[in-house]
Protein backbone atom coordinates (compact mmCIF):
# COMPACT_ATOMS: atom_id res chain seq x y z
CA UNK A 1 0.00 0.00 0.00
CA UNK A 2 1.51 3.43 -1.08
CA UNK A 3 1.77 6.11 1.31
CA UNK A 4 0.05 9.87 0.36
CA UNK A 5 2.83 12.07 -0.31
CA UNK A 6 3.69 15.03 1.80
CA UNK A 7 1.88 18.64 0.90
CA UNK A 8 3.93 20.27 -1.05
CA UNK A 9 2.52 23.15 -0.38
CA UNK A 10 4.83 22.43 2.66
CA UNK A 11 5.83 24.79 5.77
CA UNK A 12 8.00 27.95 5.43
CA UNK A 13 10.54 27.81 8.72
CA UNK A 14 11.16 31.03 10.50
CA UNK A 15 14.76 31.84 11.73
CA UNK A 16 17.13 33.95 12.95
CA UNK A 17 20.82 34.68 13.97
CA UNK A 18 20.36 33.03 17.36
CA UNK A 19 17.56 30.65 16.12
CA UNK A 20 18.87 28.50 13.42
CA UNK A 21 17.36 25.15 13.99
CA UNK A 22 14.04 24.73 12.40
CA UNK A 23 10.97 22.44 12.28
CA UNK A 24 10.76 19.39 14.66
CA UNK A 25 11.18 15.26 15.52
CA UNK A 26 8.35 13.35 14.56
CA UNK A 27 7.61 9.32 15.19
CA UNK A 28 5.75 7.10 12.77
CA UNK A 29 4.17 4.04 13.74
CA UNK A 30 4.49 1.42 10.73
CA UNK A 31 1.71 -1.36 9.05
CA UNK A 32 3.26 -4.45 7.49
CA UNK A 33 3.30 -2.64 3.73
CA UNK A 34 5.39 0.21 4.61
CA UNK A 35 9.25 0.98 3.60
CA UNK A 36 11.04 3.38 4.76
CA UNK A 37 11.54 4.74 1.23
CA UNK A 38 7.74 5.29 1.14
CA UNK A 39 7.47 7.03 4.31
CA UNK A 40 10.80 9.04 3.67
CA UNK A 41 8.45 10.60 0.88
CA UNK A 42 5.94 11.17 2.60
CA UNK A 43 7.06 13.13 4.94
CA UNK A 44 9.17 15.01 2.52
CA UNK A 45 12.60 13.36 3.29
CA UNK A 46 15.24 11.30 1.52
CA UNK A 47 16.60 7.89 1.75
CA UNK A 48 19.87 9.03 3.56
CA UNK A 49 17.97 10.89 6.22
CA UNK A 50 15.42 8.44 7.12
CA UNK A 51 17.98 5.39 6.91
CA UNK A 52 20.11 7.40 8.95
CA UNK A 53 17.96 8.35 11.55
CA UNK A 54 16.44 4.54 11.97
CA UNK A 55 19.94 2.22 11.24
CA UNK A 56 18.26 -0.61 13.42
CA UNK A 57 15.33 -0.82 11.53
CA UNK A 58 15.31 -2.69 7.23
CA UNK A 59 14.85 0.16 5.01
CA UNK A 60 12.41 -2.31 2.45
CA UNK A 61 10.64 -4.04 5.44
CA UNK A 62 10.87 -2.15 8.85
CA UNK A 63 7.63 -4.77 9.51
CA UNK A 64 4.28 -4.14 10.93
CA UNK A 65 3.84 -1.68 14.04
CA UNK A 66 7.22 -0.23 14.50
CA UNK A 67 8.29 3.31 15.68
CA UNK A 68 9.98 5.37 13.03
CA UNK A 69 11.99 8.49 13.63
CA UNK A 70 11.29 11.31 11.42
CA UNK A 71 13.76 13.87 11.45
CA UNK A 72 12.63 16.82 9.99
CA UNK A 73 14.59 19.08 12.13
CA UNK A 74 17.88 20.56 10.72
CA UNK A 75 20.49 22.67 11.73
CA UNK A 76 20.81 25.49 9.34
CA UNK A 77 24.22 25.51 7.39
CA UNK A 78 26.88 27.92 8.34
CA UNK A 79 27.27 30.89 5.99
CA UNK A 80 27.59 34.64 6.72
CA UNK A 81 24.45 35.72 5.24
CA UNK A 82 21.39 33.39 3.53
CA UNK A 83 20.37 34.05 0.31
CA UNK A 84 18.75 32.03 -2.59
CA UNK A 85 19.73 28.59 -2.43
CA UNK A 86 21.65 26.85 -0.47
CA UNK A 87 22.76 23.07 -0.88
CA UNK A 88 24.75 20.87 1.11
CA UNK A 89 25.82 18.00 -0.23
CA UNK A 90 26.47 15.84 2.51
CA UNK A 91 23.32 15.98 4.11
CA UNK A 92 21.55 15.83 0.51
CA UNK A 93 19.38 18.73 1.04
CA UNK A 94 18.67 22.13 -0.37
CA UNK A 95 17.42 24.96 1.07
CA UNK A 96 15.48 28.41 -0.27
CA UNK A 97 15.78 31.26 1.97
CA UNK A 98 12.95 33.88 1.54
CA UNK A 99 11.20 36.81 2.77
CA UNK A 100 7.62 37.02 3.49
CA UNK A 101 5.30 38.78 5.59
CA UNK A 102 8.18 40.93 6.84
CA UNK A 103 10.44 37.37 8.15
CA UNK A 104 13.36 35.52 7.42
CA UNK A 105 11.74 31.92 6.33
CA UNK A 106 13.39 29.34 4.68
CA UNK A 107 11.99 26.02 2.66
CA UNK A 108 13.67 22.79 2.51
CA UNK A 109 14.03 19.76 0.16
CA UNK A 110 15.72 16.32 -0.39
CA UNK A 111 17.37 16.59 -3.13
CA UNK A 112 19.79 13.29 -4.56
CA UNK A 113 23.03 14.20 -5.77
CA UNK A 114 26.25 13.36 -7.96
CA UNK A 115 27.75 9.45 -7.47
CA UNK A 116 31.61 8.89 -6.51
CA UNK A 117 33.81 10.78 -9.06
CA UNK A 118 30.75 12.13 -10.77
CA UNK A 119 30.43 14.97 -7.76
CA UNK A 120 28.21 17.62 -7.69
CA UNK A 121 30.72 20.75 -7.82
CA UNK A 122 30.85 22.81 -5.04
CA UNK A 123 31.19 26.82 -5.66
CA UNK A 124 28.81 29.70 -6.23
CA UNK A 125 26.16 29.58 -9.05
CA UNK A 126 22.86 31.30 -10.39
CA UNK A 127 20.02 29.86 -12.08
CA UNK A 128 20.13 30.93 -16.07
CA UNK A 129 17.45 28.99 -17.39
CA UNK A 130 13.91 27.95 -16.08
CA UNK A 131 12.53 25.14 -18.66
CA UNK A 132 8.97 23.26 -18.04
CA UNK A 133 9.36 19.46 -19.86
CA UNK A 134 12.44 19.91 -20.50
CA UNK A 135 13.91 17.54 -23.25
CA UNK A 136 17.23 16.10 -22.25
CA UNK A 137 20.44 15.49 -24.46
CA UNK A 138 22.24 12.75 -22.83
CA UNK A 139 26.22 13.57 -22.92
CA UNK A 140 28.31 11.63 -24.22
CA UNK A 141 30.20 10.62 -21.42
CA UNK A 142 26.87 9.14 -20.49
CA UNK A 143 26.14 7.87 -23.88
CA UNK A 144 29.05 5.84 -23.23
CA UNK A 145 27.75 4.09 -20.23
CA UNK A 146 24.68 3.60 -21.75
CA UNK A 147 24.48 3.01 -25.46
CA UNK A 148 21.14 2.12 -25.40
CA UNK A 149 20.21 5.91 -25.18
CA UNK A 150 18.90 7.87 -27.94
CA UNK A 151 20.65 11.54 -28.51
CA UNK A 152 17.14 13.18 -27.76
CA UNK A 153 15.03 12.13 -24.84
CA UNK A 154 11.94 14.15 -25.10
CA UNK A 155 9.45 14.97 -22.44
CA UNK A 156 7.39 12.26 -20.84
CA UNK A 157 7.71 9.73 -18.31
CA UNK A 158 11.15 8.14 -19.71
CA UNK A 159 12.71 11.35 -19.16
CA UNK A 160 15.09 11.67 -16.14
CA UNK A 161 14.82 15.53 -15.76
CA UNK A 162 11.34 15.55 -15.23
CA UNK A 163 8.58 17.96 -15.27
CA UNK A 164 10.90 20.94 -14.95
CA UNK A 165 14.46 21.81 -14.52
CA UNK A 166 16.70 24.77 -13.52
CA UNK A 167 20.00 25.40 -15.15
CA UNK A 168 23.25 26.73 -12.65
CA UNK A 169 25.49 29.52 -14.08
CA UNK A 170 29.14 28.11 -15.97
CA UNK A 171 28.18 25.01 -16.08
CA UNK A 172 25.92 21.39 -17.39
CA UNK A 173 24.29 20.61 -14.22
CA UNK A 174 21.08 21.06 -13.83
CA UNK A 175 18.49 21.51 -10.80
CA UNK A 176 15.51 18.99 -11.93
CA UNK A 177 12.77 16.47 -11.27
CA UNK A 178 12.99 13.10 -11.83
CA UNK A 179 11.20 9.97 -12.64
CA UNK A 180 12.65 7.51 -10.53
CA UNK A 181 11.62 8.93 -6.77
CA UNK A 182 13.77 6.45 -4.87
CA UNK A 183 17.01 8.13 -6.48
CA UNK A 184 16.13 11.09 -3.47
CA UNK A 185 18.45 11.04 -0.94
CA UNK A 186 21.69 9.24 -2.92
CA UNK A 187 24.23 9.40 -4.49
CA UNK A 188 23.34 8.07 -7.78
CA UNK A 189 23.42 11.52 -10.46
CA UNK A 190 26.03 12.46 -13.01
CA UNK A 191 26.35 15.62 -11.02
CA UNK A 192 22.82 17.11 -11.28
CA UNK A 193 20.31 17.55 -8.63
CA UNK A 194 17.29 15.65 -8.29
CA UNK A 195 14.45 16.60 -6.12
CA UNK A 196 10.89 15.02 -6.12
CA UNK A 197 8.53 14.87 -8.46
CA UNK A 198 5.79 16.34 -6.20
CA UNK A 199 8.21 18.98 -5.14
CA UNK A 200 10.23 19.99 -7.89
CA UNK A 201 7.46 22.73 -9.15
CA UNK A 202 6.87 24.28 -5.97
CA UNK A 203 10.69 25.16 -6.11
CA UNK A 204 10.57 26.14 -9.60
CA UNK A 205 7.38 28.16 -8.96
CA UNK A 206 9.40 29.95 -5.88
CA UNK A 207 13.01 30.95 -7.85
CA UNK A 208 13.89 33.29 -10.64
CA UNK A 209 16.12 33.75 -13.15
CA UNK A 210 19.47 35.21 -11.49
CA UNK A 211 18.96 33.50 -8.07
CA UNK A 212 21.78 32.72 -6.34
CA UNK A 213 23.28 29.11 -5.37
CA UNK A 214 25.55 28.16 -3.44
CA UNK A 215 27.11 24.46 -3.00
CA UNK A 216 28.53 23.58 -0.19
CA UNK A 217 30.18 20.45 1.78
CA UNK A 218 29.53 20.89 6.05
CA UNK A 219 29.08 17.44 7.37
CA UNK A 220 29.02 19.13 10.63
CA UNK A 221 26.33 21.85 11.38
CA UNK A 222 25.97 23.97 15.38
CA UNK A 223 23.31 25.38 15.80
CA UNK A 224 21.31 26.93 18.55
CA UNK A 225 17.17 27.27 19.76
CA UNK A 226 15.64 28.79 22.70
CA UNK A 227 18.97 29.00 24.16
CA UNK A 228 19.86 25.39 23.44
CA UNK A 229 23.03 24.22 21.24
CA UNK A 230 22.68 21.58 18.77
CA UNK A 231 25.07 19.71 16.33
CA UNK A 232 23.81 17.81 13.46
CA UNK A 233 26.45 15.33 12.17
CA UNK A 234 26.51 13.50 8.72
CA UNK A 235 28.64 10.67 7.45
CA UNK A 236 30.99 11.32 4.82
CA UNK A 237 31.85 9.65 1.53
CA UNK A 238 35.47 9.73 -0.13
CA UNK A 239 36.87 12.15 2.35
CA UNK A 240 37.99 10.13 5.41
CA UNK A 241 40.78 12.32 6.76
CA UNK A 242 38.25 14.76 7.96
CA UNK A 243 37.72 15.05 11.45
CA UNK A 244 34.72 15.39 12.81
CA UNK A 245 35.54 16.18 16.68
CA UNK A 246 37.71 19.29 15.31
CA UNK A 247 35.47 20.80 13.16
CA UNK A 248 33.13 20.59 15.55
CA UNK A 249 35.18 22.19 17.70
CA UNK A 250 36.20 24.90 15.30
CA UNK A 251 32.44 25.99 14.81
CA UNK A 252 31.60 26.30 18.16
CA UNK A 253 34.82 28.30 19.18
CA UNK A 254 33.80 30.69 16.52
CA UNK A 255 30.40 31.08 17.89
CA UNK A 256 31.71 31.32 21.48
CA UNK A 257 29.55 28.36 22.47
CA UNK A 258 32.15 25.87 23.81
CA UNK A 259 31.54 26.66 27.45
CA UNK A 260 27.72 26.03 26.79
CA UNK A 261 28.56 22.31 25.75
CA UNK A 262 28.76 18.78 27.39
CA UNK A 263 31.64 17.29 26.09
CA UNK A 264 30.08 13.75 26.49
CA UNK A 265 26.92 14.66 24.51
CA UNK A 266 29.47 16.04 21.86
CA UNK A 267 30.94 12.75 21.30
CA UNK A 268 28.36 10.63 21.75
CA UNK A 269 26.61 12.98 18.47
CA UNK A 270 29.62 12.68 16.40
CA UNK A 271 29.99 9.06 17.36
CA UNK A 272 26.71 8.26 15.92
CA UNK A 273 26.31 10.65 12.77
CA UNK A 274 22.95 10.00 12.85
CA UNK A 275 21.77 12.85 11.01
CA UNK A 276 19.51 14.26 13.55
CA UNK A 277 20.15 17.70 15.26
CA UNK A 278 20.93 16.88 18.57
CA UNK A 279 20.99 18.85 22.13
CA UNK A 280 24.79 18.94 23.03
CA UNK A 281 23.79 21.75 25.87
CA UNK A 282 25.80 21.26 29.50
CA UNK A 283 22.75 20.68 32.10
CA UNK A 284 23.01 22.91 34.80
CA UNK A 285 23.03 21.64 38.18
CA UNK A 286 19.26 22.22 39.91
CA UNK A 287 17.97 23.21 36.88
CA UNK A 288 15.38 21.22 35.03
CA UNK A 289 15.98 20.52 31.54
CA UNK A 290 13.64 22.75 29.18
CA UNK A 291 12.21 20.79 25.96
CA UNK A 292 14.86 20.46 23.28
CA UNK A 293 12.17 21.05 20.50
CA UNK A 294 10.02 24.03 20.39
CA UNK A 295 7.61 24.57 17.55
CA UNK A 296 8.52 27.17 15.03
CA UNK A 297 6.79 26.53 12.01
CA UNK A 298 4.37 29.64 9.73
CA UNK A 299 2.56 27.62 6.91
CA UNK A 300 2.76 29.82 3.35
Amino acid sequence: MSLTVANVEGAAYTYSKDSTVIGNLKTHRTTKEDSLIEIARKYSLGYNEITDANPDLDPFSPGPDKEVLIPTQWVLPDLPMYEGIVINLPEMRLYYFLKATGKEMVRTFPIGIGDEGKDTPTGTFKITQKTVNPTWYPPESIRKERPELPAIVPPGPNNPLGSHSLRLSGSSYLIHGTNRPWAVGRRVTHGCLRLYPEEIPVLFDLVRVGTKVTIIKQPVKIGQRAGRVFIEVHRTEGNYGFNYFDEAIGLLIKRDLLKKVDTLRLYEAIRHKSGVPVDITAIEAGKPQPPASIQDTTHL
